[in-house]
């Protein structure tokens, strides 16, 4: 077996990212701290070609060099845009027709596993910080909270982790609707 070159991959270029048919997932970071965690995001969106990130409250926005360390060049190909106060997205969002789900831990959760997204329905997945979590008023005005099964002694998992794992997870049941 042999290591593929970059050339080899056959990747698109920004231009043609920004043409692509995106997945209809949207992420929201609510007050992520860490820059890389946010750079992390940026790439997990571009690898599996989100629609868009929205960076909320105090989750710092490009350009920033410790973005871009870890984002290596997805700033420029996702969509982003930044919103203040992560309960009036959610709440556009709503009005947009838009399913609003929380990746956290809570009452009434639905483990990833038995979770299918709703065919045709964009959903936008919101991700907090790094300590706290997604905001308790964020978490209420949610459509649903999903949660990640986890079996180990610690509580949660990076931000940047768990969003690779929802991400992967719903974008393999998208394909699975064509």
């Amino acid at each position: 077996m042999r290591k593929l070159e970059n050339e080899e991959l056959e990747r698109l270029n920004v231009e043609e990212f920004k043409q692509a048919t995106k997945t209809p997932l949207i992420l929201v970071l609510d007050n992520i701290r860490s820059l890389n965690n946010i750079g992390s995001v940026f790439r997990t969106a571009d690898a599996f070609l989100i629609e868009k990130i929205y960076l909320c409250g105090i989750t710092a926005t490009p350009p920033h060099k410790d973005i871009r360390k870890t984002a290596l060049g997805a700033t420029e190909s996702v969509d982003w845009a930044y919103c203040k106060d992560t309960l009036e997205l959610v709440k556009a969002l709503k009005k947009e027709g838009v399913k609003v789900i929380a990746v956290e831990q809570a009452e009434n959760t639905v483990m990833l596993h038995d979770f299918y997204p709703e065919k045709g329905k964009k959903m936008a997945l919101i991700f907090g910080n790094e300590v706290k979590g997604v905001a308790q008023d964020v978490v209420s005005a949610c459509d649903g909270v999903l949660e990640i099964p986890q079996f180990g002694t610690k509580h949660s998992l990076n931000i940047s982790v768990s969003t690779g794992v929802v991400v992967w997870d719903l974008w393999s049941k998208f394909q699975l609707q064509k």
